[in-house]
């Protein structure tokens, strides 16, 4: 028993020892295992790190890069940009109005107004306050009548927040101007401004034009706009988010300073009248368009300056320009009184020198300048004298006549009556018209110079120069302002229209008898003013044409017919020309006689009556039949 007890903790002992020694090799194992593990990992950590430090330093470089900027743009947005982020703050919550200066009048001789300003209201939106900007667009369209495309075209300059500016309705009526702002639209504002009204349509051509932001582009508001223009004035004031001021800012306002005036020596009655008879017989003739001008004797001061033309619809209008200055035409026989002064004056002439004057000539004859001259009206050849020729119009004996002097004596006259030179006027545009020098004249121009071809001139130019013969033989340049007013009130007249001796006292008066006899026995019969003396010239141009003749290719021609004349013819107080362009040449009225003298004859009767002009106690106008020695009339 015992020795089975024995050998049976024997054998427990021995599966103990077993167990234990299994239990010690599986730990050894594991603990092998456990150890390699760790050598791995620890063997892969130090790998990584080796290869992450260097991704380390550049993104710690990179950091310290990208503060170091930031550093520096905080730096500069305190100190060099600062002014810059400034001035885009307050922009932004800051908004300029401009207000308009109220442009000055331009009025006539006796303070009437021509040009003055009128009062509108212009209404614009800063898109950058606008909340609704179709909404906007919409609204607004409704009261100023926009198509579809309109509205579309506003409202997506409403949408454009870089913008802080956009007109909606400029220069509108005021009336629309409050109906728009009553609607009490977010960013939708207006100021005052100042519009341009003429009290009469006829001034157009004369006083000129503004564009809408008040700026003279043409004629009298051209030339005296700085005079004219005013200066400017602001409203400035701060705004919150919704666009409304902000009232603890009060903002700052410059105040505007109203133009000048302009005093001109027209006189807007006789003006009114003139432009109605003008337009009247124009449009009667069927002309292209007409011209008048009316100048004081002495002074050279323009009461009148009317200019019509026909519109491409037919109708006649004012606006086109103030042709009388702009445009030059050859004169035609109105230029007799300058060719048959210059001979009178030098002596070569008298008024009972007598010529043989053929119906036609050729002069030059064989050579290349050879032309054909054809007198004014079909005639054998005829003794004239030089008073004939003068009251007929003869164009050939006007020839023979001026041959009397050389060409270069001649060249002298006509620069001594004005001609070739802009007048004192510089009317914006005015033209010097064509004269050339007398060392170039050839051929013909040495021959149609004495009866107003071969160079051009304007009306202006042609009024001034036979005012000379009315003003006693003294040329006085003609006048359009009188004076000035400035701001403050201060008054600037404007010097005396200067002067210089074209002929002689006595040339003068016997060039007035001679014209006076033109309206009582010749071609000016219907300028004829009843109970007054009147002296005068026709004048009847042919027009040259594309061809370069004064005949179309189908053989028609054009013409341009004039009138100049002055009133008392015994004590002139005004000179007056009236010019019709392209009246019917089919008609009996296309003359200077019948175009242009019945023209003068009405504007003769206005200044009767408004300016209270008498003649003098022996001045009864045309007596008696025409005299023998002139022969029947033509």
């Amino acid at each position: 028993m015992s020795t089975m007890a024995g050998a049976n903790r024997g054998k427990r002992s021995r599966r103990i020892d077993a167990n234990h020694q299994r239990e010690s090799d599986i730990s050894y194992q594991a603990a092998s295992i456990t150890f390699r593990i760790k050598d791995y990992f620890t063997i892969g950590l130090r790998g990584k790190e080796r290869e992450m430090r260097p991704r380390i330093v550049k993104m710690f470089v990179l950091v310290a890069i990208l503060l170091s900027l930031l550093g520096v743009r905080v730096a500069l947005l305190q100190t060099l940009w600062a002014d810059g982020y400034r001035e885009a703050s307050v922009s932004q919550r800051t908004r300029v109005q401009t207000l308009r200066a109220e442009r000055g009048s331009i009025l006539d001789r006796n303070g009437r107004e021509l040009a003055l300003p009128v009062p509108t209201r212009t209404v614009f939106a800063d898109p950058r306050s606008v909340t609704d900007p179709v909404g906007v667009a919409h609204a607004v369209a409704g009261i100023l009548q926009l198509d579809a495309q309109a509205e579309v075209e506003l409202a997506t300059k409403l949408q454009n927040k870089s913008s802080s500016f956009v007109y909606i309705a400029r220069q509108a009526d005021q009336d629309i101007a409050k109906a728009i702002l009553a609607l009490g639209l977010n960013g939708v504002s207006s100021y005052r401004e100042s519009g341009r009204a003429l009290t009469s349509t006829g001034l157009q051509a004369l006083v000129g034009r503004t564009d809408i932001d008040g700026v003279g582009i043409s004629g009298l508001e051209l030339k005296y706009h700085e005079m004219l223009a005013g200066v400017d004035g602001r409203i400035v004031r701060e705004v919150n988010s919704s666009g409304k001021s902000i009232a603890a800012n009060s903002g700052e306002t410059t105040e505007t300073v109203s133009g000048g005036r302009l005093i001109t020596t027209i006189d807007r009655i006789i003006q009114f009248q003139v432009d109605g008879i003008v337009k009247q017989q124009v449009e009667r003739l069927g002309a292209r368009g007409g011209t008048a001008i009316v100048m004081d004797t002495k002074t050279g001061e323009i009461y009148a300056i009317s200019n019509v033309r026909r519109n491409q619809d037919g109708s006649y209008s004012s606006e086109s320009g103030n042709f009388a200055a702009v445009e030059a035409n050859e004169p035609g026989s109105v230029a007799k009184v300058i060719s048959i002064a210059a001979a009178i004056n030098e002596g070569a002439v008298n008024i009972g020198s007598t010529f043989s004057v053929p119906g036609s000539e050729v002069f030059d004859k064989g050579t290349q300048w050879e032309y054909k001259v054809t007198d004014a009206y079909p005639h054998g050849r005829e003794e004239m004298s030089v008073r004939k020729i003068f009251v007929d119009s003869s164009n050939l004996g006007t020839v023979l006549v001026s041959r009397k002097l050389d060409t270069a004596k001649n060249h002298e006259y006509l620069k001594l009556f004005g001609f070739g030179v802009k007048t004192e006027v510089a009317y914006p545009g005015e033209s010097r018209g064509a004269l050339r020098p007398a060392s170039k004249w050839q051929g013909t121009e040495k021959i149609t110079f004495s009866y107003g071809y071969g160079y051009t001139a304007t009306a202006l130019q042609m009024t001034a120069a036979v005012n000379a013969v009315a003003n006693g033989g003294v040329y006085v340049a003609p006048k359009l302002v009188l004076k000035t007013t400035d701001a403050d009130g201060v008054e600037t007249a404007t010097p005396d229209s200067s002067t210089h001796q074209v002929i002689s006292s006595d040339t003068a008066k016997t060039m007035t008898s001679l014209m006076t006899d033109v309206v009582c026995y010749g071609t000016g019969t219907l300028a004829k003013l009843p109970g007054m003396s009147v002296a005068g010239k026709t004048g009847t141009a042919y027009k040259l044409q594309e061809n370069g003749t004064y005949a179309t290719d189908e053989g028609t021609r054009t013409y341009f017919a004039s009138f100049v004349g002055f009133m008392p013819a015994n004590n002139p107080r005004f000179t007056v020309l009236v010019s019709i362009d392209e009246p019917d040449s089919g008609t009996q009225d296309r003359f200077g006689g019948t175009a242009a003298a019945p023209v003068f004859a009405r504007i003769g009767q206005v200044l009767i009556n408004e300016l209270d002009i008498r003649p003098e106690g022996n001045d009864i106008g045309c007596v008696g039949s025409r005299p023998a020695e002139l022969g029947p009339s033509h």
